[in-house]
């Protein structure tokens, strides 16, 4: 925690249960356990009292005669809230029913802890100006209707997920995909702490994963399997994701399942760091990837404009495509999606008129690559056709002289030949 704020963190979240650590099992029914884990939390928060950091642990607490698993949120030596976990696991490797009770079934809002009394509940936010922070632990992110996407409609821009997920095969790939996606469907930032190395490996095994996304887009992620402490830092820009979603209108329709009740807010306070500089990449050309994505991303474009201008001939009932060609790069682009969209549609080539406008600008340079351009997409290939319809004309312009009227000159063209 202090070399978090040390480096100018505002919030920070550890792994599910990593008080006690979550495969402790069936000392979960030891009342030393529990009672250790209660002091030791008290300790916690009043050891770290001379921090402005915001810190979400998770610790199994006692309330109602039943067992919890919970986050407890807390800054400045003072307790801020509970959040208990809705979704226990009881399949495969997870036992949780065993031991703890679901949110779900709990009667009270507020939890006591030594001898105070807390804010208690799922549906708890923590808000500091702009920033509303919403919580949920591990099995809660893997059920189809998330608490975050409850949390997220009533207002949380970011989510904190204290997990403690173990490794599978082709498990971690999934896990990622899967934070991405709700950080995507929230239109939130999604932090998430899964237990490590600290944990016993008994019966399953941690690689400690820590990752934070963004609106579908991976900020940080820290390495797996290793048998040192990590911080995963990285930043949110709470004001893009509240832009993003006033733009989208249809955010907020799922609101008829959320709760009667509102949520309970508990307010805390950020501190701005001194000297703050961000650590999270910002691509400088967001639009213009690079490598292979920059091809595939040009595909798409093109494949788009191609579907677009097929449907956009058949609903005007178009009989030709008249092209202007001026040798550059634009003119070229459209003579060949329009060339692709004939094809498409299984139309000749003739259907596509090829056009020199000469300007102040022509050269003789730039006049031969038009009418170049405009013979060459003639042997574009296309899907095949009839033998009755694999003869073909295509119209090739040639620009007169500058003096007088630009003319069209056809030429035929024989596939076959």
């Amino acid at each position: 925690m202090r070399q978090a704020s040390e480096k100018g963190v505002q919030i920070i979240a550890f792994p599910e249960l990593s008080v006690t650590g979550y495969t402790c099992l069936d000392l979960f029914a030891q009342q030393t356990l529990l009672n250790g884990a209660e002091a030791a939390l008290l300790q916690l928060v009043s050891n770290t009292a001379d921090l402005d950091i915001l810190t979400i642990v998770g610790v199994p607490l006692r309330t109602e005669n039943r067992l919890i698993n919970a986050a407890v949120v807390f800054q400045k030596g003072a307790i801020r809230g509970v959040v208990p976990k809705t979704y226990l696991p009881n399949y495969k490797e997870f036992q949780e029913q065993r031991w703890f009770t679901s949110a779900t079934e709990l009667r009270e809002s507020t939890i006591s802890i030594g001898e105070e009394e807390y804010p208690m509940g799922s549906h708890l936010l923590f808000r500091s100006g702009r920033l509303t922070a919403g919580i949920e632990i591990c099995e809660d992110l893997w059920v189809p209707v998330p608490p975050s996407s409850l949390l997220t409609m009533e207002g949380a821009n970011i989510i904190f997920n204290l997990s403690a997920s173990n490794e599978l095969i082709g498990k971690h790939a999934y896990l990622r995909s899967l934070i991405c996606q709700q950080s995507a469907r929230c239109m939130a930032g999604y932090v998430y702490a899964s237990s490590g190395f600290g944990e016993s490996s008994t019966d399953l095994v941690f690689a400690g994963n820590g990752i934070i996304a963004e609106n579908g887009n991976l900020l940080a992620e820290s390495p797996r399997f290793t048998m040192e402490e990590q911080l995963v830092i990285s930043e949110i820009d709470i004001e893009t994701l509240q832009n993003d979603r006033q733009v989208n209108t249809s955010f907020m329709y799922g609101t008829s399942g959320l709760p009667k009740e509102k949520a309970q807010v508990v307010d805390f306070q950020v501190r701005i760091p001194d000297g703050f500089s961000l650590t999270r990449p910002v691509d400088p050309h967001p639009f213009t990837p690079s490598g292979e994505a920059l091809k595939e991303r040009c595909e798409e474009i093109f494949h788009i404009q191609v579907a677009g201008l097929a449907k956009r001939l058949v609903h005007a009932h178009a009989q030709t495509a008249v092209v202007g060609i001026s040798g550059g790069l634009d003119s070229t682009l459209a003579l060949l999606i329009t060339a692709l969209a004939m094809g498409m549609l299984n139309r000749p080539a003739s259907d596509i008129v090829a056009v020199t406008m000469p300007c102040f600008g022509t050269t003789k340079r730039t006049r031969s690559n038009a009418e170049k351009t405009s013979c060459f997409a003639a042997f574009l290939p296309r899907p095949a056709l009839r033998p009755e319809a694999r003869v073909r004309r295509w119209r090739c312009s040639r620009t007169a002289p500058r003096s007088g009227p630009s003319a069209a000159a056809r030429s035929s063209w024989n596939p076959g030949s």
